[in-house]
Order: C-alpha cells, then structure tokens, then sequence
C-alpha cells in the first residue's frame, strides 16, 4: 500500500471519529443549555406562587405574566433544539 493511500484511509477513519464526537458534543452541549430555561422556569414559577400568596387579589395579573414569561423561557429552549439540528 502506497503512503498517499495510507493516508487517505487515516483521514477517512478520522473524519468519522471526528463527526460522530462533533455530534456527542452537540447532544451533550444542548443538554447543558437547556438547564437555563429550566432553571429559569423554576425561579420563575416560585416566584409567582410566592406574589400570589402575598398579594391574592393580584393573582390574575401575576399568572397571566407568569405564563408570558414561561413562554419566552420555553422558546429559548426549543430555538437551541431547532439550532441543534441544523
């Protein structure tokens, strides 16, 4: 077998190692990302449940922008699941 052939099959061999960990990274990169929005989430709602037993006639108003922020939190996540893909 020739050096150049060698070599070709090398770089070959490593490029499907080096596309299968890209891919590993990835997976393990938005898994990592999406702790935010759940933190967030999190925080968020606590946050909610504790203005509404401080203030109960306030409680419409908190939920509705507890669900507001809720929905902004989730479409950061899904935008980093569709980036994902791409």
């Amino acid at each position: 077998m020739s050096t150049a052939a060698l070599h070709f099959f090398l770089a070959a061999a490593n490029a499907g190692v080096t596309g299968k960990l890209d891919a590993g990274l990835a997976k393990v990169g938005y898994g990592l990302a999406a702790i935010g929005p759940g933190i967030g989430i999190g925080y968020l709602v606590g946050q909610s449940v504790q203005a509404m037993a401080r203030q109960p006639e306030m409680a419409g108003q908190v939920r509705t922008t507890m669900f507001l922020g809720i929905a902004f939190a989730e479409a950061l996540a899904l935008i980093g699941f569709v980036l994902f893909f791409l």
